[in-house]
């Protein structure tokens, strides 16, 4: 998964570079907001694999609870 991550962290870096070949500043905020949302979304990536189980559960919990079931998650 963090392979993945790494890749498209990459292409994106490479991509702004070779669009943005102009000497202005614009290129350095495109590649800085592309910087900013791979770093967001390796944080959203992390947090779901050390949360997912456990969020997973609790939400599985309060639908049970708002169907009036009782069964639990394996």
């Amino acid at each position: 998964m963090f392979t993945r991550m790494a890749i498209w962290v990459s292409t994106v870096t490479a991509y702004a570079r070779h669009h943005m070949t102009a000497r202005d500043d614009a290129g350095a905020s495109l590649v800085e907001y592309a910087l900013l949302l791979a770093l967001i979304a390796v944080v959203a990536v992390g947090a779901l694999e050390i949360l997912g189980n456990s969020v997973s559960n609790t939400l599985h919990e309060v639908g049970n609870t708002i169907n009036g079931s009782t069964t639990t998650v394996p």
